[in-house]
């Protein structure tokens, strides 16, 4: 992916010269974004080495969006700023809380809805506070890369470290993934 995105705005920078900033966008989203947000939920927990390059595609895609050079200043603002993109550890956190958001509602296939269990629905635990604040529970797992790294911890470890208001129930969908990425971007 790194290399295709270097291809395309090394050698057809001359033919994007020829596109009007929407097409551009456009042929991004289409060939860049949609690749790096399809599966990026699996990267919960992966090596900052590994969510580097995805960043660094991003970094790219931006460029060409923007017809900016690579040592522009400013890209962050850019991304952040401008474009309303997230960072690829933002990106996988707001991914994980989408589809968990969307398992507690019943949205989801049913072996997503049953690796995310509230807290509630265990007896031991109905009358902790962590069940009044909407928490789930994660389950034990071996300290392996992989073990962490599975939607049954990452998704509910990712649901619980968000706060209070964002795991209210009642949201609808389109409500908490904009409340989501506002308090991403509040982040930076």
């Amino acid at each position: 992916m790194l290399k295709f995105i270097y291809f395309i705005s090394s050698y057809y920078c001359n033919y994007l010269n020829h596109l009007d900033a929407e097409s551009a966008k456009t042929l991004v989203h289409a060939f860049v974004s949609s690749r790096v947000e399809g599966c990026n939920a699996l990267l919960a927990g992966s090596s900052k080495a590994t969510t580097d390059r995805l960043q660094r595609v991003l970094n790219a895609a931006a460029r060409v969006v923007s017809e900016t050079h690579k040592f522009d200043r400013g890209l962050t603002h850019l991304l952040h700023s401008e474009l309303h993109w997230l960072d690829v550890p933002q990106r996988i956190q707001f991914n994980l809380g989408v589809t968990v958001h969307r398992c507690l509602r019943d949205n989801s296939p049913q072996y997503l809805v049953d690796c995310c269990k509230s807290a509630t629905d265990a007896v031991s635990r109905q009358r902790l506070r962590s069940a009044s604040r909407h928490q789930l529970i994660v389950p034990q797992h071996l300290r392996t890369n992989f073990g962490r790294r599975a939607f049954t911890v990452a998704g509910p470890t990712a649901w619980n470290s968000l706060p209070d208001y964002l795991r209210d129930p009642s949201l609808s969908e389109d409500t908490f993934r904009r409340l989501l990425k506002t308090y991403l971007f509040a982040l930076y």
